[in-house]
């Protein structure tokens, strides 16, 4: 299931359709306390922190049950290789708990999409998904993970998976770890040794002393 390489071109892809589910009302959910205030480590506009602040201090959306689900399908799609860490090393469980607060469009077609898996594994391994065998997962995963060789009674699995792998692929690639995976290395600093010497001597100009000392600090070669 090595699908990195072609997970690059999907980071910054739509997100799939949603899937229409029956049956997928979330369950009453005890009150979690509220996490500690978060902290970010980039300069932000103040509206984009508080809005987010927001977000992250809502109680948590998806179960515990549901994020090891969702655990298990981001490492099923990116899995830890040589070169870098798996989706959940990248936190991409977290980000997904993120987006669906940022995006309530998602909320549905994730929770109705889960259900659905459980539901599929129950009527042939007699267990929901996270309590499959790997080889019972993968199995599983096959069945939606490619459109045009699944089933038509698959269909709605194919949208579901579409999304998560959208967003598992999205989270991962905006992650510092997935950054690093890319190999890119961003802007970065470059020392600027002034106008070079023959291009001053065609033009018949110099750099005064002042210049030199206040405007131009470079070690010539």
């Amino acid at each position: 299931m090595d699908r990195r390489k072609s997970l690059k071109l999907l980071a910054t892809g739509a997100f799939a359709a949603p899937v229409v589910i029956d049956g997928c009302t979330p369950k009453d959910k005890k009150t979690e306390p509220v996490a500690a205030e978060p902290t970010f480590n980039l300069d932000r506009n103040p509206d984009e922190l508080k809005y987010e602040r927001s977000l992250l201090a809502q109680d948590k959306f998806f179960t515990a049950e549901e994020m090891a689900t969702i655990t298990i399908l981001g490492d099923i799609i990116i899995p830890k290789d040589a070169v870098s860490g798996s989706a959940s090393d990248a936190k991409v469980p977290d980000f997904i708990e993120f987006i669906v607060k940022d995006m309530p469009k998602h909320q549905l077609p994730l929770r109705g999409g889960l259900r659905w898996l459980d539901m599929q594994c129950l009527t042939r391994f007699e267990k929901a998904f996270k309590n499959c065998s790997q080889q019972q997962q993968i199995e599983m995963v096959d069945m939606i993970a490619y459109p045009k060789k699944a089933k038509p009674e698959m269909s709605q699995g194919v949208e579901f998976f579409k999304l998560m792998r959208n967003l598992t692929a999205t989270g991962f690639y905006t992650s510092e770890i997935g950054v690093k995976d890319i190999g890119y290395a961003g802007n970065t600093p470059t020392q600027w040794n002034g106008v070079p010497d023959e291009v001053l001597k065609q033009y018949n100009q110099s750099y005064t002393e002042k210049e030199l000392k206040e405007c131009v600090s470079f070690d010539k070669k």
